[in-house]
């Protein structure tokens, strides 16, 4: 079934319920998979002109305009969607001697409203863990289960700064030019996940 473009805060508890199996167990645990995103001409224009380089930092990837950030763990509780999902590496903006990195991806499900968060450093010093990302959903996640095993995958999520991550970029850089809704992308989630013995 289609759903209309939705930000995750109003759709991704509700959908993450009806996308799962109704028989499982309550939680289950991710194991592996990836988060891959195709950075839009937009982000990687708005870099170029402040003169901001973009890379990788480990275990994530960048590759022909794709950056890969792996998924190691996590948890998803069926019954109310309350959970976490875990993200490897992140990524490097470069100006000058200034480097600001973004980094430990989290979608958390835990509080009033899904937010993903990550941590920010600036040349190596912790600035905050912040809201980085507002993401919208143009289709319900997918889920396939066999035994206490299965595959979670969401296409084509639309991923935005957001207004936190603008203003906090905009006083680390000391512009003006990062505002909300600037488009970073387009997400594809996918993960394994196993439901721990009773």
């Amino acid at each position: 079934m289609k759903l209309p473009r939705l930000a995750v805060p109003a759709l991704l508890a509700v959908a993450l319920c009806a996308a799962l199996p109704a028989a499982a167990a309550p939680t289950v645990s991710t194991l592996g998979g990836d988060t891959r995103v195709t950075l839009s001409s937009e982000f990687t224009g708005a870099l170029d002109t402040l003169g901001v380089a973009v890379a990788p930092t480990f275990p994530a990837r960048i590759a022909r305009g794709q950056a890969v950030f792996p998924i190691p763990t996590g948890e998803i509780d069926l019954a109310s969607a309350r959970g976490e999902i875990v993200h490897n590496g992140g990524l490097d903006l470069k100006a000058g001697a200034l480097t600001v990195n973004i980094s430990s991806f989290v979608i958390d499900t835990t509080g009033d409203a899904p937010v993903l968060t990550g941590l920010v450093k600036a040349n190596d010093s912790v600035v905050a863990r912040i809201a980085l990302f507002d993401l919208a959903l143009a289709s319900a996640p997918q889920a396939r289960q066999l035994r206490r095993y299965g595959t979670l995958q969401v296409e084509d999520v639309a991923v935005t700064l957001s207004a936190e991550a603008a203003a906090a970029l905009n006083d680390v850089f000391g512009v003006t030019a990062f505002a909300a809704g600037l488009p970073i992308g387009t997400a594809r989630v996918s993960t394994y996940f196993y439901e721990p013995s009773p």
